[in-house]
């Protein structure tokens, strides 16, 4: 190769975890350090990692299309957001003072608010309207360091509105510099006009929907609110195995509120993610474990419920040796928030996750939960140039310093999209 499309230089600690797999257990807290560090980019993918003088001579005589100054400030992989609920109308800051009075979201639920009141807002919501909030949360976490995302329907719970905001995150896929991976679930709740007759439902998620899906090849991954009130684990066994017939990978919503079995059912059936788990049993992370699932973690919906119980990270890291991922959670419903660094806190608060393990959750074990660990969530040669530059000396002062954005710049596949805090791209020529 003759010539580079980048050069990064001046990176004063370049940080990262390494692999093409999930770190799981404590081995999530081995990350690779480099000081005085810079990074070739050719054609998007990273082909050079070094000491700056080093790969300054190893690259000699070779044209570089553009060098970019890291001014010293310390450089990651892009962070990765594993579960989001990004498309939906509307918002429910109304039901706040509910949850602050103390009544429990099941019982929201049953008062048609909750899911419920967001399904209403996004099936009266225009595709255009969709696609305008959407992009707005999109920009948020680009700014906070994200370049790639998860993004879950179910806030239609019927075939058209179900559609509608899938192919708004397929055109927000080809529009916007971050990468969404899509997840159908139409399994998020039981809508109104099927009140008391949740096998029916199911059975028109199984017959009516996955089919039309699959066919418009929409989603990768299909997802089921398993939890007391809303789909039983059998029932969620029977959509999960209709979705991997029709081509999805199964992901569940496991044990969020009450200890049913969500994640012992993904263990066995092998799903690639498990999600929330604040009530999960030793014999659920036990079969996690046993079947390589990934727990994502989402503690920043704990928090905002005002929960005093969280999900047992550390027994999930040091007794079960599973690989932990952390996302925002992001919904307009039990955590309205796109900041994944607001989680990075939280983890280390709550969850007494080190800074190494958070990097880790945050960047190598959350693509592995969406299937893209051979590609993204390290600073390796042949991954794709997703980088975050951080205005902090270290990790540690991440979670330390909380409150304030510390990203000062993101490059996605070799492209500067934001720069001293500012967003530089132009979405319509992001891709």
């Amino acid at each position: 190769m003759s010539q580079l499309d980048l050069f990064i230089t001046g990176i004063g600690r370049l940080v990262t975890p390494i692999g093409q797999q999930a770190r799981r257990g404590r081995d999530m807290g081995d990350v690779f350090e480099i000081t005085d560090a810079a990074i070739a980019v050719h054609e998007g993918r990273i082909v050079a990692i070094g000491k700056e003088v080093e790969l300054q001579q190893k690259l000699e005589g070779r044209s570089i299309n553009r060098t970019l100054d890291a001014a010293g400030k310390m450089v990651t992989p892009g962070l990765i957001d594993p579960h989001t609920h990004l498309v939906h109308g509307g918002s429910r800051e109304h039901e706040l003072a509910l949850k602050r009075s103390g009544v429990p979201y099941l019982d929201i639920l049953a008062q048609g608010g909750g899911i419920l009141s967001t399904v209403r807002k996004t099936r009266e919501a225009s595709e255009e309207q969709l696609y305008n909030q959407a992009k707005q949360s999109l920009d948020e976490m680009l700014l906070q360091g994200v370049t790639t995302i998860e993004a879950k329907s179910g806030y239609g719970l019927d075939l058209e509105t179900e559609l509608k905001q899938l192919r708004v995150a397929q055109r927000l896929q080809a529009a916007h510099p971050i990468d969404l991976v899509s997840t159908f679930m139409g399994a998020h709740a039981v809508p109104v006009e099927y009140a008391g007759r949740t096998d029916e439902f199911v059975q028109v998620i199984i017959e009516n929907m996955l089919p039309v899906i699959a066919a418009e090849k929409l989603a990768e991954f299909c997802d089921v609110f398993c939890e007391h009130g809303v789909f039983s684990v059998e029932q969620s066994r029977r959509i999960l195995e209709a979705g991997k017939r029709y081509g999805l990978k199964s992901k569940i919503h496991a044990d969020e509120i009450v200890a049913l079995g969500g994640a012992e059912l993904a263990g066995e059936i092998q799903a690639i993610s498990a999600e929330h788990l604040l009530a999960a049993t030793d014999q659920g992370l036990a079969a996690m474990s046993k079947s390589g699932v990934i727990p994502v973690v989402l503690p920043g919906t704990s928090f905002n419920l005002g929960l005093t119980k969280h999900a047992r990270a550390r027994d999930m890291i040091d007794n079960f040796a599973l690989p932990v991922a952390l996302s925002t959670d992001y919904n307009p419903g039990s955590c309205p928030t796109e900041s994944i660094q607001l989680i990075i806190m939280l983890a280390s608060l709550n969850l007494n996750m080190s800074p190494e393990e958070i990097l880790t959750a945050c960047t190598l074990n959350a693509a592995a939960a969406i299937g893209r660990e051979s590609s993204i969530g390290s600073i390796e040669i042949g991954k794709h140039a997703d980088l975050t530059v951080w205005n902090a000396p270290n990790l540690a002062y991440l979670p330390y310093h909380f409150g304030i954005n510390h990203t000062f710049g993101v490059i996605k596949r070799g492209r500067t999209v934001v720069w001293d805090r500012q967003l530089v791209h132009r979405v319509e020529d992001a891709k």
